[in-house]
């Protein structure tokens, strides 16, 4: 196979590298390639929404695993990825959650420049295509993304609305208006009824362009850099990426730039591979040093989820629905009508709360899924009906790494978010309050005619003691891993507020990876806006706001 050139090469097809490849071919100027190590988004329990959980650990997921967990008891916890076009958002809950503007702000007064909340708004703007909220300014409808209400949310998702108004907390019916706070039911990035993913809202019809290229089971290797007069004093450029297809090695270069949306952990992983991360680390392993980059694949942030599940006598559950007796029916409804419990994305519930009333915003998050959701789906009792309300910190304070495992760009790389590892100890410590209040949800007065009491934690839980014991060993990922190539300005950042990676030239990276902490809530949705405004970054357009302003 012959090496080719582009414009640009995009490694990965998941939310961001599907922005990207719409909107720098969008012109018809550009010649883009993009690379994906999975397959098409073909299976059928992608468009199913309640059947994400059967795409776990299949050959459409990275199936990754971290390391022991010192503060969880050694457990080495299972943390899904897509490894299909459209990525994660091919195998994700489909919540459409923005943050806070808290979030953006603070990155902006760590030193990414122009990523304030102000300056982010008119991005998720332009990516949306909202079905409900139509006629408020802080929504847009003439995006890609779909952006709708759920079609066939359960009876048990309203009792959990009730009770967080029984508890004395708000009732929220648009968490992305400005006003995060209080109880409602998530909106979902569907499309009458199936996930609408990000390959769906950009990649589908994107490809129909001529200078747009995407190979799929193509696993890229690493960056190739060229330094002029090979006196390596500067002036390192990436001038394209080794990629392995169909068995074979082919160098795939781009006459502008290379861009790494391989998400928080794949994108540290081929930056190391390439030999842009910690000198000694990457020595260790044989890898060439192209860039002494000490940041590369720190700051690894993650939401770490608790749940509280209850037995019930209520017979519109999910458990219930796919059920050998009622799931052939529901299978039937929704292929007819696309509507019923198989449209349900789990978790149909949401909350956001403060720990603490001095809070500038909410610490604390609750899904809530009409169901039984234990070990991400696989240790659901079998014949048994159940509610879950799940909680986490929003803010941890805990910091990871991404690491090599080894110089072949096969093996998996070492992932070690070292959850509850911070030295305070507040993160623990929100966590027992978050669940504490999880319980009070669970067992409150709009659940009682249907509640039959505890099954996990097995009672009810009163005393820290007890309550930390019970985290470190049930606490699992939400799926929403950031920061390790993060964004700014001080020695550690990977990229500077351009998303260009700092050290050498033609090369950024556009994924989660590049927030400095976490958002306030479900990653995908910021992710896509990450991309939408790098994609005016590297077209050197005037930012959406001014653009919009002028037309």
């Amino acid at each position: 196979m012959p090496d080719s050139t582009f414009d640009y090469v995009i490694v990965g097809a998941g939310s961001a590298g599907c922005v990207l490849a719409d909107r720098l071919t969008a012109s018809g100027e550009h010649t883009v390639l993009l690379l994906e190590a999975g397959g098409e988004d073909e299976d059928k329990n992608v468009l199913i929404p309640a059947a994400f959980h059967k795409l776990f650990e299949g050959p459409s997921d990275w199936n990754y695993r971290t390391e022991p967990q010192e503060d969880l008891g050694g457990r080495r916890l299972y943390q899904p990825r897509g490894k299909m076009l459209g990525g994660s958002s091919s195998i994700n809950a489909m919540i459409y959650i923005r943050g806070h503007a808290a979030d953006y702000d603070g990155w902006a007064e760590g030193g990414a420049e122009g990523w304030d909340a102000d300056a982010v708004l008119p991005y998720f703007l332009k990516s949306e295509d909202q079905q409900v909220h139509t006629g408020d300014p802080a929504h847009g409808t003439d995006g890609p993304l779909v952006v709708s209400d759920q079609r066939s949310p359960t009876s048990l998702t309203d009792r959990f609305v009730e009770a967080g108004v029984e508890l004395g907390y708000s009732r929220n019916d648009d968490f992305n208006s400005g006003g995060q706070e209080g109880f409602g039911l998530y909106q979902v990035t569907q499309k009458g009824g199936q996930r609408w993913s990000a390959a769906r809202a950009y990649l589908h019809p994107a490809r129909r362009r001529p200078n747009l290229t995407v190979w799929t089971d193509a696993l890229a290797h690493r960056v190739v850099f060229e330094t002029p007069g090979g006196d390596g004093q500067g002036g390192t450029r990436a001038t394209g990426v080794v990629v392995e297809r169909g068995g074979e090695a082919v160098t795939a270069r781009a006459a502008r730039e290379v861009i790494l949306a391989a998400g928080a952990f794949g994108s540290p992983h081929l930056l190391m591979l390439s030999g842009i991360g910690p000198a000694a680390h990457l020595k260790a392993h044989g890898v060439e040093v192209v860039l002494d980059a000490p940041g590369v694949g720190e700051n690894l942030q993650d939401h770490l989820v608790h749940g509280v599940t209850r037995h019930t006598t209520d017979r519109g559950t999910l458990d219930a629905a796919e059920s050998l007796r009622h799931a052939g029916r529901n299978l039937l409804t929704y292929l007819a009508r696309k509507t019923g419990p198989f449209t349900s994305n789990v978790a149909e519930g949401g909350a956001f709360v403060r720990s603490s009333p001095d809070l500038e915003a909410p610490d604390v998050q609750y899904h809530f899924a009409p169901g039984f959701f234990l070990g991400h789906g696989t240790r659901n009792p079998p014949g048994e009906s159940g509610y879950s309300v799940a909680g986490l910190v929003l803010t941890p304070a805990s910091r990871g790494t991404v690491r090599l495992g080894s110089a072949d760009p096969r093996a998996k790389p070492l992932i070690d978010p070292r959850y509850f590892s911070d030295e305070a100890g507040e993160d623990l410590r929100r966590s027992i309050w978050a669940l504490r209040l999880g319980q009070q949800i669970a067992d409150a007065d709009a659940f009682a005619d249907v509640n039959a009491g505890p099954y996990e934690p097995e009672r009810v839980l009163t005393d820290d003691a007890e309550i930390g014991p019970f985290l470190r060993a049930h606490s699992e990922t939400l799926y929403h891993p950031v920061g390790t190539c993060k964004m700014g300005t001080d020695d550690r950042a990977v990229v500077d507020p351009a998303l260009r990676v700092r050290g050498v030239a033609g090369l950024r990276v556009v994924d989660a990876s590049v927030m400095p902490t976490l958002t306030r809530g479900n990653t995908n949705a910021p992710t896509i806006m990450i991309a939408e405004k790098a994609a005016d970054l590297i077209l050197e357009r005037a930012p959406a706001a001014a653009a919009a302003a002028a037309a």
